[in-house]
């Protein structure tokens, strides 16, 4: 009958059951395989909570805490295995205040990708733990399609008993099929400019900067009326190691050594085209770069490339012992910089079919949504009012033209002799009052 009356103690064995299938349930969930993704960040998420429950006293959780990337406030999780994984990662730099977190303003490339290593709950550890390493340090509005890191991040091969919640073995093998499709994981939460491309297991002693073999820079440029012959006849003066003192951004107080090795120059054609000009790229590759090194380069080429300097000038400026002093010139704009690879030893990158099929989706409607954007500049560029050919600004004067200062005829900046000398003063002035 519905009226009938029940034992009280019914509900409470009810709730306890409850809890107990609840339970299994999690249990059972977390042996699933853990390759797939989406379950193993659910399941961690309820165990973790879980715990905090037991913990947190008066049948509250207790507070998670995020600690951010300079290792004090990071969302980990330390009883995984882990692995030492290598991901290859592009980025549109544009809105970004360069690669790496230490910047003063955000948001930079690095802090969203550990953003999202916290949303996934990759991490193993704080920052400390993950002998993280980085190839290039991109500066302010500055792309890549071939950035690398190095970190250790969870893996699901478990080398140790599944049932050991407490494990932080690092995993060794080189089995792939069953991991983590990190590729995948992160490129669902990373925002639409930033794209890991690959992943790869690498050795603990790895570095994502020391053990890069070269990098690859590409600069594009319209080519306009520029002399292609005169600036490839520059470039390949930069081929060998010089001291690029004069074609960089003087840090004397980290930076003692300016000598670096050119590789590779190459001016590179595009199948891009705009208005009858043809997008060209110059090509650097280069063992390491100073601070604004291509910048620079590229800022002294395009001059040659105008007729503004001759070839020639190049040999001048690297020639540090007869022009020791940078003549003061503004490099070249940052957005058409990309740094294209970093060449390793032994490194594959890795990505899976539904990962690749994903990413090729993603980066083909960006480039369509990229082309949109030029087709209405370009219909608001032919629905501008035609400009008669004598007609003169609201100022009643035409804007004239700042006429070309020759390089070697500029004010110059302190040598690298002259900024140590200062600083060694203040040091000692500094000493001296102490």
């Amino acid at each position: 009958m519905s009226n009938e009356v029940r034992d009280p103690l019914l509900p409470d064995r009810n709730f306890i059951s409850s809890l107990q299938s609840l339970a299994d349930s999690l249990q059972n969930r977390v042996k699933i395989e853990e390759a797939c993704d989406r379950v193993v960040v659910d399941c961690n998420g309820l165990l973790a909570e879980r715990k905090e429950s037991k913990t947190g006293g008066n049948g509250t959780a207790k507070k998670k805490v995020v600690e951010k990337i300079s290792g004090s406030n990071t969302r980990t999780i330390n009883h995984h295995c882990k692995r030492y994984v290598a991901l290859k990662i592009m980025y549109f730099g544009k809105r970004f205040y360069g690669f790496a977190s230490e910047a003063q303003m955000d948001p930079t490339i690095e802090s969203e990708i550990f953003s999202a290593f916290e949303k996934t709950r990759l991490l193993v550890g704080d920052k400390k733990e993950l002998q993280y390493s980085r190839c290039g340090r991109t500066d302010k509005g500055v792309s890549s399609v071939g950035q690398v890191i190095a970190l250790l991040l969870r893996s699901s091969l478990k080398e140790t008993d599944a049932s050991n919640e407490n494990s932080e073995e690092i995993v060794f093998k080189e089995q792939h099929e069953q991991e983590i499709d990190y590729v995948g994981v992160l490129n669902r939460v990373l925002p639409d400019d930033i794209r890991v491309l690959g992943w790869c297991p690498v050795p603990v002693g790895f570095s994502a900067r020391f053990s890069c073999l070269s990098r690859e820079y590409k600069y594009f440029f319209w080519r306009e009326n520029l002399n292609f012959l005169a600036m490839e006849e520059a470039g390949k003066k930069f081929l060998g190691e010089h001291d690029f003192r004069n074609f960089c951004k003087m840090d004397a107080v980290n930076v003692h050594n300016y000598k670096r090795n050119i590789t590779l120059f190459e001016i590179c054609p595009s199948d891009v085209r705009y208005d009858g000009n043809q997008l060209l790229a110059f090509k650097i590759k280069g063992s390491a770069f100073l601070w604004h090194q291509v910048r620079c380069m590229v800022a002294v080429l395009l001059m040659i490339g105008q007729g503004l300097e001759s070839p020639d000038v190049i040999d001048t400026l690297l020639d540090t012992e007869k022009t020791p002093r940078k003549p003061q010139y503004t490099m070249a704009p940052e957005l058409p910089l990309v740094l294209h690879s970093c060449e390793f030893e032994s490194i594959k990158f890795i990505c899976s079919a539904d990962a690749g099929l994903a990413l090729r989706m993603h980066l083909a409607n960006q480039c369509r949504n990229y082309q949109l954007q030029a087709a209405i500049f370009n219909d608001a560029l032919l629905s501008c009012l035609p400009i008669s050919s004598g007609q003169r600004s609201l100022k009643g004067t035409t804007k004239k033209k700042a006429s070309h200062v020759p390089l070697m005829s500029r004010p110059t900046e302190p040598s690298y002799e002259e900024r140590r000398l200062k600083l060694n003063s203040k040091t000692f002035g500094l000493s001296k009052s102490s």
